[in-house]
Order: structure tokens, then sequence, then C-alpha cells
């Protein structure tokens, strides 16, 4: 008896958790992706002489992240995965103070009253076990109320700022008790970063007999005959299913017309999102002397320029990582989020370095130029999606308008923010629907 068949775009954590399900159920399955390695956006890349690779966009997963833990487990590769616990700090007046659980939490730059209802309520967040039924509350006005002006003023709202910018008062509350929810203070890698963990989880399933076809963008999807079908390399493949695991801009573009025109091709087109931007530093001295890892930067205004710095946070790898895995590079992030049409997405990679760059001594007096060994900038122009109120109304379905068509998507993981771990666990809620239909 033939096998069904099922085609995915995209080889990132999506599609390699759905066809880890779908290829142990006996389903022929084939991904096509359309970069030159696996991963989407927790994609890595290799200087000469590390050991690791590095990703573009830092990436970690939390301690209570189920999910991955439970495909890596089933793969045989969860030993591979590591816990360190950071230092992340706040940036405040020119001074570093530490925002994670810790003594030093007592003496932060503001009233002892702000800082208990502050810690109040973030372990009112912490204990509850759905906060869905907070997205009726944005996350701006929940927290003035709450916690009151001089702590949201002081911490939150100029991190809700740099996030979202001039969406900020609009995204509702039930994102943010998801992210103080799935915190924890050790952060979690995959030995050899988490490139190495997507091409040996790749490996297995090509052990169940999937294939996997890199640099092979797929440009166009329908249906014919009662079955979906993709066009790659301008030639027509029919499959039983096809999941797309796209940004939903991709999936109105490749789906055409047939999509487009219908109430559910206008629910996708209705979503709201924002691109995200990392310039990464090799350095040969460090930067954050103090320890910190993960430095969290003050936006007075959605406006760029209008800010002290250029960008949200400062992410000094090294501090977490071991630098000998580096070859003794010390590796720095600056990393921003920023809409698709904003002026970093235009920028050349050298003005866009530079801009960077020149907020750096602002970190530590005695840097200089001559510290940067080397340099790049990554940019993607879907990297968060942008939850309003009563956001759970908005989010399309996994079916999509088209028979045999699925579209799995960070944009679909809410109340959960976008990260591999609930990337996982949509690409096997969706494998799951897809044998079950």
């Amino acid at each position: 008896m033939q096998k069904k068949t099922i085609g995915i775009i995209g080889a990132g954590a999506t599609g390699i958790a759905a066809a880890w399900d779908l290829s142990r159920a006996g389903y022929a399955v084939t991904l096509y992706e359309g970069g030159a390695e696996l991963g989407g956006l927790a994609a890595g890349f290799k200087d000469e002489n590390w050991d690791w690779s590095l990703e573009k966009f830092y990436h970690h997963w939390f301690e209570t992240d189920k999910d991955i833990r439970a495909i890596l487990t089933e793969m045989g590769l969860w030993q591979n995965v590591i816990f360190p616990r950071p230092k992340t700090s706040y940036w405040i007046n020119g001074k570093t103070y530490r925002s994670e659980i810790s003594p030093s939490a007592l003496f932060l730059p503001q009233s002892p009253i702000a800082t208990f209802r502050m810690g109040l309520f973030g372990v009112y967040l912490k204990l509850i076990k759905d906060g869905t039924f907070l997205e009726k509350f944005t996350a701006h006005d929940w927290m003035r109320h709450r916690m009151g002006e001089e702590a949201y003023g002081k911490f939150f709202k100029p991190l809700l700022i740099g996030k979202f910018g001039d969406q900020y008062q609009h995204v509702n509350m039930a994102w943010m008790w998801a992210r103080v929810r799935a915190r924890s203070l050790r952060l979690g890698i995959y030995q050899g970063g988490f490139q190495r963990a997507l091409n040996d989880m790749a490996d297995k399933i090509r052990a169940n007999g999937a294939t996997i076809h890199l640099n092979t963008p797929v440009t166009g999807i329908d249906t014919q005959a009662g079955k979906p079908r993709l066009q790659v390399n301008g030639e027509w493949q029919s499959f039983d299913r096809i999941l797309s695991t796209t940004s939903p801009q991709l999936l109105l573009k490749l789906g055409g017309d047939a999509l487009r025109n219908t109430p559910y091709g206008a629910q996708v087109a209705n979503l709201k999102s924002i691109g995200a931007v990392c310039v990464v530093f090799a350095l040969k001295q460090s930067l954050l002397t103090d320890g910190t890892y993960w430095l969290n930067l003050p936006a007075t205004s959605p406006d760029k320029s209008k800010s002290q710095f250029p960008f949200l946070a400062l992410v000094e790898h090294t501090n977490w990582m071991d630098k000998a895995h580096y070859n003794g590079d010390v590796l720095v992030y600056c990393g921003d989020y920023v809409p698709a049409d904003h002026e970093y997405f235009t920028m050349s990679e050298a003005d866009l370095i530079a801009r960077f760059a020149k907020v750096l001594p602002t970190f530590n007096s005695d840097f200089r130029p001559e510290w940067i060994r080397k340099a790049w900038a990554f940019r993607a122009p879907y990297a968060q999606p942008v939850p309003s109120l009563n956001h759970s109304q908005n989010i399309p379905s996994l079916r999509t308008a088209l028979d045999g068509v699925y579209w799995a998507s960070m944009s679909q993981v809410y109340p959960w923010d976008r990260g591999t771990n609930f990337a996982v666990e949509m690409g096997r809620r969706v494998a799951g629907l897809m044998m079950k239909d």
C-alpha cells in the first residue's frame, strides 16, 4: 500500500516537529526549506575556528519548556541540553540592577512600596495557571493600575516601548502573563548551539524516511483534482496534505487569490507583527565586566532617534557560555524589534553596525573600536506577533481555506511568546490534526 504523502514548507522547529510525528506514523514526508540551513529564526552561523555555532538571534530555553524536552527525549537527544544560570539586569540612570529574583532586587532604584507592589503582582502572575482571561486588558493599563506608575514607568513601560514601538499600548495582558509564567532563572542551550540541535533533530527525521531539501523555496500552493500541490523549481508536485510554516504574508502570497479572497485569508491578512534586528560583535575584551548576560535597556520613545539607545537589549553571550567554545571571542548581541518598514531594514550592514557600535562605550568606558574583531548583522521582517485586546478571537485555524492545506506559525502560539519550545508544540499539534483528518 502506497504511503500518504505530506509536503511541509519550512524546516524550522515547527516543520521538523511535525515531520517527526508524521514520519513515525508512516507518512512519506518531504520538507522544503528556502534557506541554506535548517532552523528558520533559530538558525545559527559559525565563524572560523569556533567549535560551537552561534544563533543569529539570541535564543534559549526555560526549565518550564516541556515540549522541547519531550521531543528531544523521544529522539534521545535531551542529554545534550544544559541549564546554566545567567545574570540579567536593568540599565537605569547609568547603572545596572539585577532583574531576576535575588537579594539585590530589594534595592531597586524606587520606593519600597513600589518594589513591594511590583513583586506582589509578579508572584500573582506567576501563580495563575491560565491567564488568557487577561486578554481583555492592555498590559499598559493593567500594570500601571496595579503595580503603580512608579514601577510600571521605570521598568515595564520602557520594555514594552522597546519591544512593540508605537503599538505598545495595544498589547494585551495575557501576553505579558505568559512571559512571566514561562520564565525560569536558569536558561537552557543545546551543547554546540541551536543549529546543532536542529541538525541532530533533522537527522532523526531523516532516519524515519523524511526528505529535506535546502535552498529550495516553494513558489506556490493550490489544489487540483481535490489534492493540494506545491510549486517547486517551476514544477507542481501533488501531496495528500500540505503544511505551511511560513509568515502570514508569505502564506497569502503562495496561496494567491484562492486563499486571499476568503474570510480565512482576510483573518490572516489582519494579523500584526514586527521584525527583529541583531548585530553581533566578536570582541577581544569583555564589555559587561560585572558578569551580566542580559541587559534590558530603557526605551523612552517609540522613535529610536529620541531614545538613548538605538536597540532594546544588550546580551553578552559569553557571560553565559564559555568563550572557549568560540575560540576566545567575547560575543555581544545588540538586539531590537522594529516594524518591517523601519530604516534598520534598508540601511547597509556597515551603517547598521556602526550605529549600534557607537553606544558601546556607554557600558564600558574602556571600550575602544579596536576591540571589535568582527561584526555581523541579521534581520528578519517577521519575528514578533503583536497581540491586541481579545486576540484569541483573531487567530486563524490550523486548517486553511484550501482543502488539505494547513498553516502553523508563531502567530498561532498565543498567548505564549514565539520560541522553539512553542514552535515544537505547534508542529506536533498540527501533525496530530492532519493525521486525524
